[in-house]
């Protein structure tokens, strides 16, 4: 999926289910919250991890954010 996250503004929050995200920042700043920890991703840089734990992403800055988010299984 190709996200445009307008400045803040968040995802919903996604239950823990089966199954693997990826995610490449093409411009701004997302903060992804994975459970209780989160970590940022600023353009040029991706993440990954198992989808066990409540997650999604905030975007805290004044500007846009668009990234990629790449599921599997898909859940939508």
């Amino acid at each position: 999926m190709l996200i445009e996250l307008n400045k803040n503004c968040a995802t919903e929050e996604d239950v823990p289910h089966e199954g693997e995200e990826f995610g490449y920042v093409l411009s701004g700043e997302i903060t992804l919250c994975l459970g209780k920890s989160k970590f940022v991703c600023k353009k040029g840089n991706s993440f990954y991890y198992k989808a066990d734990k409540p997650h999604y992403v905030i975007n805290t800055k004044k500007s846009e954010a668009v990234f990629i988010w790449v599921s599997t299984p898909p859940t939508f």
